[in-house]
């Protein structure tokens, strides 16, 4: 069933925003192995840490260096890909640059929205639009149970409520322009937990900070270890994301919001992945808790994806264990000089086969 999600993309004409990013690099990977025509639109990545460049994702597809922000320079590289199916990734993913940038947040992650919704608006060549957002849409009410589609959103901090305006924005579209006989086109969101694995180089993310003190021989900083969060690999929610968009362009039943994250066990504490990633690594690190007065961060945050579940009989693939396991395996190719490209191809592969 796995690979004939992935079969629908053959020789499909599909534009990616965000595609230099950790989630779009791997997405671009899965598209192209499998024949997709892939345009991608983005911010060039940093050129020393970056899984784009590392991964030479570029080779096999057509790659455009631009700010989603410029819907004009947008609007041209979409008009020339005329895609068949859309998904949009672009957007500043962190939570601590939000508070040092909010306008900039705002900006890329509300407007980023309307722009590429403007481009679907305006042609008529998209058959299936799929918008990421994230599992901190919702109004945080640090309860123990998992948060459900229909729970309200509202974000606290300007990561999270630009994420949730940018559900809004897609559902407002989807209302207004696309529900109409004459021009329907299927529409969905994806509110994926937290993600990891091989080739994450962000600033302020666990995973990527316990890489960088592994390689580096320090103790791992941890600031929030008793935070609860949804942890998965990164292949379960771009798997999901490319089954909505196959499955809603063919029938307009399956066009929805989605919450994606792990079974309730990989629900865990940040210590506890800590703890995993320790272990996985196989040397003596070690972690300490030292809180840095940083923020406000949500400290419960689970998902409830029964839905997900229902409509399409999904399960995830890889439990966290497995999920750390794999990245620790990309990290020491990536570090001792190994092919990576190699290891995500056996990594993907395994995981559509599991």
């Amino acid at each position: 069933m796995c690979k004939e999600i992935l079969e629908f993309y053959r020789n499909k004409k599909v534009f990616v925003t965000g595609h230099t990013g950790f989630k779009g690099s791997w997405l671009c990977k899965m598209l192209e192995n499998y024949g997709a025509k892939v345009t991608g639109y983005s911010l060039e990545p940093p050129e020393e840490s970056s899984l784009f460049h590392i991964a030479g994702i570029d080779k096999g597809m057509r790659s455009v260096i631009g700010d989603i922000r410029d819907y004009e320079r947008l609007k041209e590289a979409y008009d020339e890909a005329q895609p068949e199916v859309v998904f949009h990734l672009a957007a500043q993913p962190i939570v601590r640059e939000g508070y040092k940038n909010p306008a900039y947040t705002y900006e890329t992650n509300v407007m980023g929205t309307v722009n590429i919704l403007e481009c679907v608006r305006n042609t008529s060549c998209v058959k299936s639009f799929l918008n990421v957002t994230t599992d901190k849409v919702y109004k945080n009410k640090e309860w123990e149970w998992g948060y459900r589609e229909n729970d309200e959103l509202d974000g606290y901090d300007p990561y999270s409520n630009s994420k949730s305006c940018s559900e809004l924005v897609t559902h407002s579209y989807k209302s207004a322009f696309f529900s109409n006989p004459d021009r329907r086109v299927p529409i969905s969101t994806a509110r994926a937990g937290n993600v990891i694995g091989g080739g994450d180089f962000a600033s302020d993310r666990i995973i990527p900070d316990c890489v960088r003190a592994a390689i580096d021989g320090r103790d791992i900083i941890v600031r929030n270890p008793y935070s609860v969060r949804p942890y998965q690999h990164v292949l379960e929610p771009l798997y999901v994301y490319l089954m909505i968009a196959a499955k809603q362009s063919a029938d307009l039943k399956y066009e929805g919001y989605y919450n994606v994250g792990p079974d309730i066990q990989d629900c865990l504490q940040t210590g506890t992945l800590v703890n995993e990633f320790v272990k996985c690594w196989g040397s003596n690190l070690k972690w300490i808790n030292q809180h840095d007065g940083g923020p406000h961060e949500a400290g419960f945050l689970k998902l409830d994806c029964a839905r997900l579940k229902s409509v399409f009989g999904w399960r995830p693939r890889w439990d966290v264990h497995e999920a750390v396991k794999r990245t620790v395996e990309w990290t020491k190719c990536w570090n001792s000089g190994g092919d990576v490209t190699v290891c995500m191809d056996r990594q993907i592969e395994e995981f559509l086969e599991k």
